[in-house]
């Protein structure tokens, strides 16, 4: 009788692991956790049976929301048990206030109520939601805003997602998918939070708030990165940054 051998399991390596971290997004900087440089360390055990995976990750501060810590956590883990190869795997939030809190309800799997018990919101899915709406916002409002500083006479109002580059439409055809917000090439650029296309008189009013909220999050995310470098000397080669933003021109918008 023949022997029937084992397949070969897929190897895993590192950069497949950081490619699949790079999917994890946080909630409230709309950013990869390892662009900000929250990804302290990856292992790789590459046995013939399956590789085992450590990740060991870090944020800010100690005190950051540990509802947002969840998020990434456990996203991370995800992530990284879906690389395919990839057998044991173990993440781990270090140097934060509910890190052995997060850790062992994680790698129980007790989910985030059951980790978290009465502490708890009833769900994590309204809050994924509403920083995805912001997102979007933010995203829309970086894409018009290029093609303002391109040409200032621009009608933004007949902007469509494919007028737009491939990766500024790839990112807001993302977001919209998740929100069920419109997402055709012929569907506009500017939408108001409901989806809908404000009129020629509501336009301005629609942008400037989305700037606002642009501001907010770009502004968040530099702060966080500051102060990661202060509380982790030298994890600034970790991060990569947006890139800097040009002064705004005027806002007109026909």
């Amino acid at each position: 009788m023949t022997a029937v051998l084992p397949r070969a399991a897929t190897r895993v390596d590192e950069a497949a692991v950081r490619a699949a971290l790079g999917t994890v997004v946080d909630p409230e900087l709309d950013e990869p956790i390892t662009d900000l440089g929250f990804v302290r360390s990856v292992t790789v055990d590459d046995s013939p049976v399956g590789g085992a995976v450590e990740v060991h990750l870090r944020l800010p501060t100690s005190f950051c929301a540990p509802n947002f810590a969840w998020l990434m956590v456990s996203d991370a883990h995800d992530a990284v048990s879906a690389v395919p190869g990839v057998g044991r795997v173990v993440v781990e939030l270090d140097d934060h206030s509910d890190s052995d809190l997060i850790n062992r309800g994680l790698a129980a799997g007790l989910g985030y109520r059951g980790t978290f018990g009465h502490e708890a919101e009833e769900s994590l899915d309204g809050l994924r939601a509403t920083f995805v709406r912001k997102a979007h916002t933010a995203a829309m409002e970086r894409a018009l805003t290029a093609l303002l500083r391109a040409d200032p006479s621009a009608d933004v109002r007949a902007v469509t997602l494919g007028d737009l580059p491939a990766d500024a439409a790839e990112g807001l055809r993302r977001r919209r998918a998740a929100l069920g917000l419109p997402a055709g090439d012929a569907d506009p650029v500017l939408l108001r939070e409901d989806g809908t296309r404000p009129g020629a008189a509501d336009a301005p009013m629609v942008l400037r708030r989305a700037r606002s909220v642009r501001i907010s999050v770009d502004g968040n995310a530099h702060f966080c990165r500051g102060l990661l470098t202060t509380r982790y000397p030298g994890s600034e080669a970790d991060q990569t940054p947006r890139p800097d933003d040009r002064p705004l021109i005027p806002l007109e918008v026909r």
